[in-house]
């Protein structure tokens, strides 16, 4: 059975994090958009320096960029047994671009998770936010004194975009521009709600017989078998 998930949520409610772990668990890609973005921004790429100029200032980058980014990474061999989305889609367009790839590919339904958080929380958690300059990974917020990557030992740095305006600016446009995704989403049987203010390890756990179920139910499989 084929687990085609999108992570959803604000700024700062885990979804890298939850996402990672999730596709080590069942061996699918975690494609995360910001990840792609970051290479093209190490090699120098004009359209992702011109990206990161606009996630700076807390914007979204643009619908038919982030569509294409996804179009080709879906079509690699890796995500034919299912992927995990962190970043992607972040509006109501782009899920509209998304429905039209999975008809083509045919692998089983989109589970669509919401993980939510209260907004003083994510104020928190980002402004105290660091990452690793050298690979980007998010450092594990439970060791406030770890000084390098756990992933590549390179250093922690707090992010550009997470000081105290741009945290705002950022939760607006989120709430603006990506929160609708869940009035696009909602009334499918797949979709579902978990509380990302809960504990990592227990967050992990619901997400996991969360999306198992969702499969299940997408799948059309009888009650017996759920």
């Amino acid at each position: 059975m084929a687990l085609n998930v999108i992570m959803l949520g604000p700024p700062g409610a885990g979804k890298g994090t939850q996402a990672e772990r999730f596709a080590q668990t069942h061996g699918v890609p975690k494609i995360s958009t910001g990840e792609i973005l970051r290479e093209g921004i190490q090699q120098g790429l004009a359209l992702a320096l011109k990206a990161k100029e606009k996630m700076d200032r807390g914007e979204l980058v643009d619908d038919e960029t982030m569509i294409g980014i996804v179009r080709e990474r879906l079509s690699r061999p890796d995500a034919a047994l299912g992927f995990v989305l962190d970043g992607f889609p972040r509006t109501v367009s782009q899920g509209r671009a998304l429905d039209a790839i999975m008809e083509d590919r045919a692998s089983g339904p989109l589970i669509v998770v919401d993980i939510t958080v209260p907004q003083e929380e994510l104020v928190r958690r980002l402004s105290t936010r660091r990452i690793c300059s050298t690979c980007g990974a998010n450092a594990d917020p439970t060791d406030s004194a770890a000084a390098t990557c756990g992933q590549c030992g390179g250093p922690l740095v707090t992010r550009t975009d997470d000081n105290d305006r741009v945290v705002l600016e950022r939760l607006r446009v989120y709430a603006e521009n990506t929160k609708p995704l869940v009035d696009y989403y909602c009334s499918r049987p797949t979709f579902r709600t978990v509380n990302g203010a809960q504990p990592p390890d227990r967050v992990a756990e619901e997400l996991e017989a969360t999306i198992i179920d969702a499969a299940r139910v997408g799948a059309g499989l009888p009650l017996a078998q759920r």
